[in-house]
């Protein structure tokens, strides 16, 4: 067996120093790892969102998926792919599209990994029509704590044997283990695209627009709002035959009674904000408008308006727990994206644990009863 490779100078994860580095190739030398290692080990992709966890309280041994870069398998007649963990999402696409099909995920991260987007849950506008990873996802292949390497799911959509890991990695941050193969559930590229953007002038317009459209019979791919410190636009994305979509923008804009239909959706469409404080908001769809309300003076971002998630960015001296209790009546939570490495050493990260952290400790005491995966990355300080 060949040893896995050291990578690179010290690294960080969310401001935490790496006391060393490895790159496996294979999911033998990724069990090998954790085998010969008694330290803390924290799995990364190619690092684009390394911040959307808590930083890890230690980390001797970064180990990085990106070596792991095979797209394995394609049956285009089944709609299947399968790639490893470290493949970027970018190049599996560009692989797919040559067949006329895609992988229904869109998160913006430059160069994110199939890896790291089901380890951070990643998406982006196309949740509406597609779901998240969790949707798509149909099988993978991990390596636990104790090198054990464990299968799940399958080459084929339906698939109840056994138990659902890919479910249960998303999301995980590499705390219950080394995700190294992932299976895919393919969707086939539409062929034309059309878009209509209506300003929003205040928060509960934003809330009457996002409602019709849902309410409506219309079958957008995404509805995103752009929303910059209490006004914004919103764009209604279509994807279908030619048309499909030109009845539906049309549709679209006589329902609003407004807005301007194009072929491509504005720039800012899909885009991630960029700022001293960055936050995920989720939330219950139906309380759009009270959340924009509750957002601090200056919030700038994004928010999917018909599926409740939302990507802001806040002044750094914003009051935290107040929008949090703000939103807390609707579902709602507010997670850390990006802060300063001293700005993370005082935020509560994720916010209040809710009912099922007793379940969540269960689950890292099976998976991993020694804690060395990434701990301390999760909700409680898992």
């Amino acid at each position: 067996m060949t040893t896995p490779h050291p990578v690179g100078p010290v690294r960080t994860v969310a401001g935490t120093v790496a006391a060393d580095a490895v790159e496996p190739a294979t999911a033998a030398e990724v069990a090998e790892v954790l085998r010969s290692t008694t330290g803390t080990v924290v799995p990364v992709g190619a690092g684009t969102k390394t911040g959307w966890a808590a930083p890890p309280t230690s980390c001797d041994l970064l180990l990085r998926t990106t070596g792991l870069d095979r797209i394995v398998e394609h049956a285009p007649g089944d709609l299947v792919v399968v790639a490893e963990a470290g493949v970027p999402l970018a190049r599996l696409q560009q692989r797919l599209a040559e067949h006329g099909q895609m992988l229904a995920l869109d998160p913006p991260e430059a160069g994110a990994t199939l890896g790291g987007i089901v380890s951070a849950n990643a998406s982006g506008p196309r949740r509406l029509r597609y779901g998240t990873a969790r949707d798509l996802l149909i099988g993978v292949t991990v390596v636990l704590a104790d090198g054990t390497v464990a299968r799940s799911g399958g080459k084929v959509v339906k698939n109840v044997a056994g138990y659902d890991l890919g479910k249960l990695y998303t999301g995980a941050h590499g705390a219950l283990g080394v995700l190294v193969s992932t299976t895919w559930r393919l969707h086939p590229l539409p062929p034309v695209t059309g878009a209509v953007t209506v300003p929003v002038p205040d928060a509960a317009r934003a809330g009457r627009y996002a409602a019709l459209l849902a309410r409506s019979t219309l079958t957008p791919t995404a509805v995103e709002l752009n929303w910059i410190d209490g006004t914004g636009e919103l764009t209604a994305l279509f994807e279908s035959s030619a048309a499909s979509v030109r009845a539906q923008t049309r549709a679209a804009i006589a329902l609003l009674g407004a807005g301007r239909a194009a072929e491509a959706p504005p720039s800012w469409f899909g885009v991630r904000p960029a700022g001293a404080l960055v936050l995920r908001l989720a939330y219950e769809p139906f309380a759009l408008p009270r959340v924009l309300e509750a957002l601090p003076d200056g919030a700038t971002g994004t928010a999917s308006a018909c599926t409740g998630v939302g990507y802001f960015a806040v002044p750094a001296d914003s009051d935290l727990a107040a929008l949090r209790a703000a939103i807390a009546p609707y579902d709602g939570s507010a997670v850390v994206l990006a802060a300063d490495d001293a700005a993370r050493a005082v935020l509560d990260h994720w916010g209040p644990v809710g009912d099922a952290f007793g379940l969540m400790t269960r689950v890292k005491d099976r998976f991993d009863p020694e804690r060395r995966l990434s701990p301390g990355r999760l909700l409680g300080g898992l």
